[in-house]
């Protein structure tokens, strides 16, 4: 039994940042239009990049679980899960160190998407699942991560594109850094 595939990470939100077209004039925008454009971009990337890590967490477990079954591990998830949690075993993290000025918004809906991609399936005990379940679970969560991680690079495309040309305005003097702190200081 397939699980039906549920709505691409970030939903409607993100395929408009996504649409080739998002961009098309940008240089006859006003400087409150880019970056109204621009944080649009940020909050889809910070809501991308939250979902990300609750689907990552879920994930290590879930392969961990596996793992420990295959080498017949003796000691319960609940021993290892400071060595799942730990970054021991990751590689290197593949974020662009962006300053995040924004936080998640509706968490409550990016865990439901998160739990929909093992619909029927309880995490909260995977020592419980049968190894079908668990096997089931892994590679709908590993698949829902590879489409969240392309859509969250396609949407910091996006904000680089943004910031460019904000910073090509200041660049060519077509804006007034001074305007600009004037502005952030009523915000």
């Amino acid at each position: 039994m397939t699980a039906p595939n549920p709505a691409p990470a970030g939903g409607d939100t993100v395929d408009a940042l996504l649409e080739p077209s998002f961009l098309d004039g940008v240089e006859d925008k006003s400087m409150a239009e880019v970056r109204d454009l621009r944080h649009r971009a940020e909050q889809a990337e910070v809501n991308l990049s939250y979902t990300r890590r609750l689907l990552q967490g879920r994930l290590d477990i879930v392969r961990r679980e596996l793992q420990r079954r295959a080498e017949h591990d003796g000691r319960s998830l609940v021993d290892l899960l400071p060595e799942i949690l730990s970054e021991k075993g990751r590689g290197p993290a593949h974020g662009l160190g962006r300053h995040q000025t924004v936080q998640p918004t509706a968490s409550d809906q990016l865990e439901r998407w998160v739990t929909g991609l093992a619909p029927g399936v309880d995490l909260s005990d995977v020592q419980a699942l049968p190894d079908d379940q668990l096997e089931s679970a892994a590679r709908s969560l590993g698949e829902g991560e590879r489409s969240l991680s392309e859509r969250r690079r396609g949407v910091q495309r996006v904000m680089d594109a943004l910031a460019g040309e904000l910073g090509r305005r200041y660049r060519d003097g077509l804006a007034d850094v001074a305007q600009l702190l004037a502005d952030e200081s009523r915000h």
